[in-house]
């Protein structure tokens, strides 16, 4: 369920700002993305773990706060990163 050091650091270095960036919100959002998509595999065959459930809200939350901030502070890349994960139609 949760990702692999090899495929975080390929989301880190896809959506870093600079050579040394894993915390700006861009690089924080894909990997809450990348979790999100794993947990959401995970339930098409465990329908019932509610405990992970609640850990899938709490993600989707997070990513959610990460983006209203983004989107407060600079709106330019907060379409960069919903255009580049796909996150809205």
């Amino acid at each position: 369920m949760s990702i692999t050091a090899e495929r975080k650091a390929e989301v880190i270095k896809g959506n870093a700002r600079g050579a040394n960036d894993t915390g700006s919100p861009e690089v924080q959002v894909s990997i809450l993305t990348e979790r999100i998509a794993n947990l959401t595999e995970h339930f098409k065959t465990h329908a019932k773990d509610n405990h992970s459930r609640r850990g899938l809200l709490v993600l989707v939350n997070k990513r959610r706060s990460l983006l209203d901030y983004l989107k407060r502070e600079d709106a330019s890349r907060y379409t960069d990163i919903i255009a580049k994960l796909g996150l809205r139609k």
